[in-house]
């Protein structure tokens, strides 16, 4: 991903999949090349276990919330309530500061700390 000026948001989407999950993966995939045209949309990261973790980074408050309102999100939030997730929970952060660290690189690349 690239670096990242602080501040920005964090959208922390935690998941526990059911037992259908026909169509989740492409569906996945679409959600992600739809919101990457999205304005305000800065980068993503996900794993997935049992669990899965992924992260969106915004610009601001509004960029997310209108990623929430987005038509085809709202319905691929729908189906995914009634069919493909047995839980989850959305926590969303301002992040004011982080570090990147590469293998083979001099030093540790970090943000602007906060005073």
């Amino acid at each position: 991903m690239p670096s990242l000026k602080p501040p920005f948001y964090a959208v922390i989407f935690i998941s526990k999949l059911g037992e259908d999950t026909e169509g989740y993966s492409e569906m996945a995939e679409k959600m992600l090349a739809l919101a990457s045209r999205q304005p305000g949309f800065l980068g993503f990261e996900s794993a997935r276990n049992e669990t899965g973790i992924s992260v969106s980074f915004w610009k601001d408050r509004q960029s997310i919330e209108d990623w929430r309102q987005q038509s085809d999100h709202r319905l691929a939030q729908q189906t995914g309530r009634s069919k493909w997730y047995r839980s989850y929970e959305i926590h969303i952060a301002r992040v004011e500061a982080y570090r990147q660290y590469s293998r083979g690189e001099e030093q540790l690349q970090p943000s602007a700390m906060p005073e």
